[in-house]
């Protein structure tokens, strides 16, 4: 195994910031930076054993400064996902937050954890090697109550998985709903569009959405829906349905309420890319998963290689807590109180279909 540091470049008011590669014994390769927690590339190989970066993103830091960057690999919080109006309250406290995507508040606000330096450690461990990332977010950052604590630890596995461990402790009553937001392309970054990347997602129910983007409350069934990847179906089969689910996200931009046999690391979802043989499975102990179909890349975005990203050239598989909990009591809890942790697995694995 092998673990590689750089100087990826300087950020203004935090000084220089690293690019750490994290190598397993087949090759298998993560490039990660310490803003922001952005995993850079990620190499896999396909069925011909050809290796490819199935990442989208920047050659540059400098890029990742950028206002219009899009969360490219990064890791988001406070809470990731949306909160409705901006607001929610907690132990009869009202809390404002940004609003920072229409009416509502996304991924941790104007400067969620997308775009702060954490410490970082590499180090070498028995699964692979490791890069440990760590943050305090200081009470009312963003206009959250409480100091969090946060690791965040990557780990480049035998078994060509990226794996992420995230904890937290807090000080005072908060929230807490951290994710990873890689846009993944399984036939290669800047290859075209993942409509007809193979889907299966290991729920029966999603949270439906209004024209914000917001969860309703109810909890549907995936049968006879678009969104009912229950069995292997292509992306890009049923995207243009007339469903207003569909109309809502522009494409698929939805919560699914994961099958979950217990509280250990599950399956959420597989994806297989035809043309490479290339497949991801994700594994989560979290209780759902959004599927984002990269309905906002529009064009504008020059990224790696002068590739041009366009609508669906990447997709999502954001593990998490539902959208908006704070504000919905019928959604599994958020609420992170001292004394405890706040602990959650996800494992991204990458092998070929021969």
């Amino acid at each position: 195994m092998v673990i590689k540091r750089q100087v990826f470049g300087e950020v203004p008011g935090y000084g220089m910031v690293d690019l750490y590669t994290l190598v397993n014994r087949n090759g298998f390769e993560a490039r990660i930076t310490n803003y922001g927690g952005i995993v850079v590339s990620l190499f896999a190989p396909d069925r011909n054993g050809v290796w490819a970066d199935v990442v989208l993103g920047y050659d540059t830091l400098e890029d990742y400064l950028k206002d219009n960057s899009p969360y490219f690999g990064s890791i988001v919080g406070r809470v990731g996902n949306r909160i409705a109006g901006g607001r929610f309250s907690l132990d009869g406290v009202e809390y404002t937050l940004a609003r920072n995507n229409g009416p509502n508040h996304l991924h941790g606000g104007i400067r969620g954890f997308d775009k702060v330096v954490w410490a970082a450690e590499a180090l070498g461990g028995p699964d692979g090697p490791v890069l440990r990332l760590s943050y305090t977010s200081s009470d009312g950052e963003e206009g959250y109550p409480g100091t969090l604590e946060t690791v965040v630890t990557y780990t480049v596995t035998s078994d060509n998985e990226l794996r992420i461990d995230y904890g937290a402790f807090t000080d005072r009553p908060t929230v807490v709903n951290l994710t990873h937001h890689s846009y993944f392309n399984l036939a290669g970054t800047g290859s075209g569009n993942i409509l007809g990347h193979e889907l299966t997602i290991n729920s029966d129910r999603f949270t439906p959405i209004d024209d914000t983007l917001i969860p309703t409350g109810e909890v549907r069934s995936v049968k006879g829906t678009p969104l009912d990847f229950t069995v292997p179906a292509l992306i890009g089969a049923r995207i243009g349905d007339d469903y207003d689910q569909l109309a809502f996200g522009i494409g698929y931009d939805h919560n699914w309420v994961l099958n979950r046999p217990d509280k250990g690391l599950s399956f959420a979802a597989r994806v297989r890319e035809p043309g490479s043989g290339r497949v991801m499975e994700v594994y989560t102990t979290e209780p759902a998963i959004q599927f984002y179909s990269g309905n906002f890349l529009d064009g504008t975005i020059t990224g790696k290689g002068g590739a041009v990203y366009r609508q669906r050239d990447g997709l999502c598989l954001e593990t998490q807590h539902y959208p908006d909990s704070p504000n919905k009591p019928e959604f599994p809890s958020i609420v992170l109180r001292p004394g405890e942790r706040y602990a959650q697995t996800t494992t991204y694995r990458f092998l070929a279909d021969r």
